[in-house]
């Protein structure tokens, strides 16, 4: 799984494996701040893996949702759903993953500003958005412990 194969947003940096989330010509981002690179650690990392092997001819994560020039994003999270509703508590819904993500990384005591930068989330005060933030090693750090 290095720089050089697809799906082509994953990546190596020393020993740590990475999403480089970034906008795409098939796939925008909700805001700036959604543009971050996330680490990979345990079933993110295996499922990073296993992406990889099964689509390594495609630019593509999920190639079955863009089979047109752009994403679409609102049937895959439809499928998820679908799969998700018998396997998970009422009213959970692929979006409950972001919010279990910011519970789980509270629970370790990580600073609320690393937790608003690994999940993509704005940050309170214009001081936030100086220099430039966390590196993947210290992200990889706090999403190691949850």
């Amino acid at each position: 799984m290095g720089n050089n194969s697809n799906p082509s947003y994953v990546f190596l940096k020393g020993n740590t494996y990475y999403i480089n989330l970034t906008q795409h010509p098939w796939r925008s981002l909700k805001t700036k701040g959604s543009q971050r690179q996330i680490p990979l650690v345990g079933s993110a990392l295996w499922a990073a893996r296993r992406i990889k092997e099964v689509n390594a001819a495609s630019p593509y994560a999920f190639p079955l949702y863009n089979k047109t020039a752009t994403t679409n994003a609102n049937s895959a999270s439809a499928a998820i759903n679908k799969w998700l509703r018998p396997r998970v508590p009422e009213g959970c819904v692929i979006h409950s993953f972001r919010h279990s993500l910011r519970d789980r990384l509270r629970a370790v005591e990580c600073p609320s500003d690393m937790i608003d930068q690994i999940g993509g989330w704005a940050t309170a005060g214009a001081g936030q958005a100086y220099g430039d933030g966390y590196g993947i090693d210290k992200k990889w750090e706090w999403l190691s412990m949850i």
